[in-house]
């Protein structure tokens, strides 16, 4: 049923690498519109290959800002001719790639708030950044500056009891370190710098956006307990920088009114409340609805893996951030190299290329698969970091393959349980990606974790959480929760329960996979 004609409606943006995307919903959380710009194609003027430039040295990696810009003035050019009514939206958010890092110039301020609605921003802000291509997540070219910032506050371990993450090449303080070093004279010039997010909420307020909470735990700076910059990793980061990054404010928090820009140009109206942008992974969370207990896994070429946690602790491997939804709770985010294709490896070498002969072999074996288990690590694998295969007994075809998978999982659950994580009465463990199509694939994953798995759709989810969060966002200031904005929401579908022997079998297995690894990763080092 569509939406009342003068119903209020809440916009949801995403700066992605290869493209931007809008979202619209109703009070009802229905999608009412969609649209997006694709940069590669849709604005080849930039010469992007996948919306980023990959620069000689193979360790830069850049995107044009302008690009950026320009592709927001064609968004919402298609939207109004499609006929969507932005006078009706009440208020918007979004999200953006995160750790990229936009600098304006100085006097850029004093041009967002005087941007004359008879020109496109691309247009208007042509001379407002003082570094032309912003680098993005893809960059690894500060590893320098990392271990300058994990030396000065005392180590990689301490790092991340700060700021959630040890030192990263793509994060975004280290790439403000590697700037000031290497174009000092740009960083003089520099009057803000932005997240892409904030970046984007900018536009829209017509002014500097503070950077929220989640999306500022990626940036090697922020203290993810106090939720205030870090005094030690600015100071061996850049002079003057909390200047220059502003003071970050939570996630659910309204920013101010739309621009006028957008109310002349656009027809928004006056009062559109514009809430704090936020990183693409948080808002993810945020359109998965994930709550206390649960856990996302991604299951992709590489395997991603969300955890909504309470009481967090930092790791050498994995991410933690402040969660977006809720100031008292954090999320943490696991990254496994090895996943689909080493699955489809196995696959073929042990199953005949066959998914379906791959399936029986899992139907076919024990729960703990009679104690066989193994590694798979076919490239240098993230979590851990460590490269090789490790079989510890068998080498029967249909016990490798539950081998393989076993593995996996217990895998992810065991570090994510090291960041923090743990398993609740009402754990849900919500299931995308290519392989959450194969039910005996999510069977293990349930008994692994003895949670129930449902299976979701994220090809929308930072669109979708960025538009839950702009209407949470008005909500919010009268005690609302997010889950009370978003109890409405379609629900994901229950594909697979646990096993009633399921616990006994994986918590006994769990302890022997984590000396194994140590074993393993012993190995790996001699």
């Amino acid at each position: 049923m569509a939406a009342a004609p003068d119903s209020p409606l809440y916009l949801g943006l995403d700066f992605s690498t290869q493209q931007l995307k809008a979202a619209a919903i109703d009070g009802n959380l229905r999608v009412v519109h969609q649209d997006s710009v694709q940069f590669d194609c849709e604005l080849p003027e930039f010469r992007t290959q996948g919306g980023v430039h990959i620069q000689e040295d193979k360790l830069t990696v850049t995107s044009p800002v302008l690009m950026w810009v320009k592709a927001l003035d064609l968004l919402l050019d298609k939207m109004k001719r499609a006929g969507f009514d932005f006078s009706r939206v009440r208020a918007l958010s979004g999200s953006g790639q995160q750790h990229g890092a936009v600098f304006w110039r100085r006097g850029a301020s004093q041009t967002l708030n005087q941007l004359h609605p008879d020109q496109s921003l691309h247009q208007l802000l042509q001379g407002s950044f003082s570094v032309a291509d912003s680098p993005v997540w893809m960059d690894s070219s500060s590893t320098q500056q990392c271990h300058d910032l994990q030396a000065a506050v005392g180590g990689a371990l301490k790092l991340a009891e700060i700021t959630g993450s040890r030192a990263y090449e793509r994060f975004t303080g280290n790439q403000i370190a590697k700037l000031c070093q290497s174009r000092t004279e740009v960083y003089r010039d520099t009057e803000r710098i932005s997240l892409i997010s904030s970046f984007a909420a900018s536009l829209f307020l017509g002014g500097y956006a503070a950077i929220d909470f989640s999306d500022g735990s990626g940036m090697n700076l922020l203290d993810i307990r106090t939720r205030s910059w870090s005094k030690v990793c600015l100071e061996a980061t850049a002079p003057h920088l909390d200047c220059l990054l502003g003071s970050p404010l939570p996630s659910s928090s309204v920013q101010g009114p739309v621009s006028s820009y957008f109310v002349r140009r656009h027809g928004f109206s006056e009062s559109c409340a514009v809430l704090s942008f936020t990183g693409d992974n948080p808002a993810s969370l945020a359109g998965m609805r994930l709550q206390q207990g649960d856990i996302a896994v991604s299951l992709g070429t590489s395997d991603t893996v969300f955890l909504w946690i309470q009481q967090p602790r930092p790791a050498l491997e994995g991410h933690i951030f402040c969660n977006p939804v809720d100031r008292q709770a954090y999320m943490a985010l696991l990254c496994f190299k090895n996943g689909s294709l080493t699955r489809e490896r196995i696959r073929n070498e042990c199953a005949g290329g066959s998914w379906e002969t791959f399936s029986a072999a899992l139907r076919d074996t024990p729960l703990g698969n009679n104690g066989n288990v193994g590694f798979y690590f076919d490239t240098v694998e993230i979590t851990p970091s460590a490269v090789g295969v490790y079989r510890f007994d068998s080498e029967d075809s249909e016990v490798e393959v539950r081998a393989l998978v076993e593995g996996q999982f217990l895998s992810r659950r065991l570090h994510a349980e090291r960041l923090g994580y743990s398993i609740i009465p009402g754990t849900r463990v919500l299931a995308t990606g290519g392989a959450s199509s194969n039910k005996e694939i999510l069977q293990v994953l349930s008994d692994v974790f003895n949670a129930p798995v449902y299976t979701i759709d994220l090809s929308n989810s930072t669109c979708l959480g960025s538009a839950y969060r702009a209407l949470h966002g008005l909500a919010a200031e009268s005690g609302a929760s997010f889950f009370d904005v978003v109890k409405n929401a379609p629900e994901p579908q229950l594909v697979a329960t646990p096993h009633p022997a399921a616990q006994q079998v994986y918590d006994h297995m769990l302890e022997r996979y984590a000396r194994l690894e140590d074993s393993v990763l012993r190995k790996s080092c001699t």
